[in-house]
């Protein structure tokens, strides 16, 4: 894979995990004031799996985003410490 499609995937990646969020913290904060819709939890559920899903493939093949995915990426390096952080434009 070249470098451009690489970085296009890696984007496309991010763009998704941001998306995925953005609907799990929205989702927190609708059930903190409607704790017993059972509908709302359900869709909370599967955004959680999803983000979870997002996060693990994005360690894999870029690297951790949070501490919890680190222990899934199989390379000979602690990538947490050595990618670029996000204002070195690491993402």
């Amino acid at each position: 894979m070249s470098e451009n499609n690489n970085n296009s995937e890696r984007s496309r990646l991010l763009h998704d995990i941001g998306v995925i969020s953005f609907v799990v913290v929205e989702m927190n904060e609708y059930l903190d004031t409607h704790p017993t819709d059972r509908d709302a939890m359900e869709y909370l559920s599967h955004y959680v799996h999803m983000q979870n899903q997002a996060m693990r493939e994005y360690a894999v093949k870029y690297g951790p985003l949070r501490i919890s995915d680190a222990h899934g990426c199989k390379q000979n390096e602690w990538k947490w410490a050595t990618q670029p952080w996000p204002w070195e434009g690491g993402c």
